[in-house]
């Protein structure tokens, strides 16, 4: 993959997936795929309706070679697309349909559908790195600990319910039976952390989370870093202050979190543990985290700040 692309989006062959499963993927499918065809040669469409059937139809899709892979869903959604298009010549455009978007939030996609298609055919591609854990791909954030137990409560019909207030309530809920583990971190410089009594590890490649919470202040998807924090499970008044800096991502700077960065490292814990890759259970400790450089090419808005590490275009 080159660095800092920076370059207008190629529409000559177009294969379209949407999760017909997401909150608004049925609705929007139509409006999609004919906007594409006012302005590309060959458009083909492969709907899905989750699971097994979304990755049928993002492996016919990517056997066409299309030149742009357009993707509507959620994080999750795209993140299985952007296991496949990792290191080819293929380009991917999202349209942000799920229920935390936290990967268009952080290339700044906007939500608003036309506008996104609009992003499609307007805007600019771009590098950005990708997150592995033990070969797996993910866009924003692995964690393990409360998240995992949010995740699992963070069922289809509270997201319905609920949209965005899913996330809270279902924080609150895991929060209740959370028991505090133990977990060593193995950085590639020699570095080893032992950690005890904690509530959560994450370790970030994007920027946001869990529906606009922020892995740090300085976290981007394309520094060629890891973004790793700790936080302990301490007590109520500490999960109360670092609650408030969620948003912003200065809860790295909380003397109950530790924070790091690194492009390689090994976590262990005393006993397996699940971890939650962008909302989907999909690996287990011990494990190791790797940043896959300039991975994926992606479309976003020409005035976004996403890929500030690449060079700008040529005048």
């Amino acid at each position: 993959m080159s660095e800092g692309l920076h370059t207008q989006p190629r529409l000559d062959r177009v294969a379209v997936v949407v999760n017909t499963a997401s909150r608004t993927g049925a609705r929007a499918l139509p409006l999609v795929e004919a906007a594409l065809r006012r302005t590309s040669e060959q458009v083909t469409v492969h709907p899905a309706h989750g699971g097994l059937g979304l990755l049928d139809a993002l492996g016919a899709a990517m056997d066409e070679e299309p030149d742009l892979l357009v993707v509507g869903g959620g994080d999750g959604t795209i993140g299985c697309a952007a296991g496949l298009v990792a290191h080819t010549g293929t380009a991917l455009g999202v349209l942000p349909l799920g229920t935390a978007n936290d990967f268009a939030r952080t290339l700044e996609i906007p939500s608003d559908l036309t506008a996104a298609v609009d992003t499609l055919l307007s805007g600019t591609v771009v590098d950005v790195d990708l997150g592995r854990v033990d070969g797996r791909a993910y866009l924003n954030v692995a964690s393990l600990g409360l998240s995992v137990a949010v995740t699992r409560r963070l069922t289809p019909g509270l997201k319905r319910r609920l949209g965005r207030f899913a996330y809270p309530a279902a924080t609150l809920a895991a929060y209740r039976g959370h028991r505090p583990f133990a977990a060593r971190l193995e950085l590639e410089d020699g570095t080893v952390l032992e950690l005890r009594d904690l509530m959560q590890v994450a370790v970030g490649n994007g920027r946001h989370y869990g529906g606009g919470l922020t892995v740090s202040p300085n976290a981007s998807i394309d520094d060629h870093l890891l973004d790793v924090y700790a936080a302990e499970h301490g007590r109520l008044r500490d999960h109360l202050s670092v609650a408030r800096l969620l948003r912003s991502g200065h809860l790295v700077e909380h003397e109950r979190v530790h924070h790091v960065t690194a492009r390689r490292l090994q976590l262990v814990t005393d006993e397996p543990l699940e971890i939650n890759l962008d909302g989907e259970v999909a690996a287990t400790t011990p494990a190791t985290f790797e940043v896959d450089r300039n991975a994926l090419h992606v479309v976003v808005p020409v005035h976004s700040r996403a890929a500030r590490m690449d060079p700008a275009p040529s005048p």
